[in-house]
């Protein structure tokens, strides 16, 4: 009888990019409740303090890193700190984001289509290869990237941003079937409505109007909602999930009418 696959995360190490707020925060809470070593990091670096800071005064492991996606020296130093800090990396969440709402014939939409990708593409896989040595060397492998379901229906005046969100579901199934033969799964969550800081913006009043009208839920998501999807996906015993992309969006993608 072969042994029960593991619904614990504990004592493993997971990096999370854009973990100072939002969806990334929660996702480390998350983790380190359940015992998780939690790699911070994030483009402010004192907001990526402050999480790890109470993540280690609730007696969880973890350590805090300032990290632009952007820069790719700074994403390899990173990655390798925060793998000798924990002894090795066993899995990664891309969550760090941007907004990149810009009219198609506005005279900056090159600067932001460009920014769009580098943070909300290109970066998932810079982060993957500088820490693919050490998911090669974990017994149970993961790789989470966040897109949005502006990868599945768009927005308008939101086209970067929606690109760059749909690339990461490609990159996602690609990277599944590439390296799916060594055990390391790749999948996606791509969250809708949430109450977050990029939302924040919107009145309280249109959120409710949108939910009603959009969600089957009928409400707008809260992170930890998000992160708890993020966090089954790499526990020990979600080893047959892989090239999967997710909503977690309350019905959003679902409703018709």
């Amino acid at each position: 009888m072969t042994e029960p696959l593991s619904r614990s995360v504990r004592g493993l190490t997971v990096l999370i990019t854009g973990a100072g707020s939002g969806m990334g925060r929660a996702t480390a809470e998350v983790f380190a409740a359940e015992g998780a070593n939690v790699a911070v990091t994030d483009y402010d670096a004192a907001a990526a303090q402050a999480v790890a800071s109470a993540l280690k005064a609730g007696g969880a492991g973890a350590e805090a890193w300032r990290l632009d996606v952007a820069d790719p020296a700074e994403v390899a130093a990173v990655v390798e700190a925060a793998a000798a800090r924990f002894g090795g990396i066993d899995a990664v969440v891309n969550n760090a984001g941007i907004s990149g709402f810009s009219a198609i014939d506005s005279a900056d939409y090159e600067t932001i289509w460009a920014r769009c990708l580098d943070v909300l593409l290109t970066a998932h896989p810079r982060v993957i290869r500088a820490a693919l040595p050490h998911l090669r060397r974990s017994a149970a492998p993961r790789i989470v990237n966040i897109a949005s379901t502006e990868a599945l229906g768009a927005t308008a005046r939101d086209s970067a941003y929606a690109a760059a969100k749909a690339g990461v579901t490609g990159l996602t199934r690609a990277l599944a079937v590439e390296l799916g033969r060594e055990g390391i799964t790749v999948n996606c969550v791509c969250p809708g409505p949430i109450l977050t800081g990029m939302t924040n913006a919107i009145p309280d009043e249109q959120k409710a109007v949108y939910a009603k009208r959009r969600t089957a839920l009928g409400r707008y998501g809260a992170p930890e909602e998000v992160a708890h999807v993020t966090l089954s996906l790499c526990l020990p015993a979600a080893s047959y999930i892989t090239g999967a992309v997710i909503p977690v969006d309350g019905g959003l993608m679902a409703r018709n009418a």
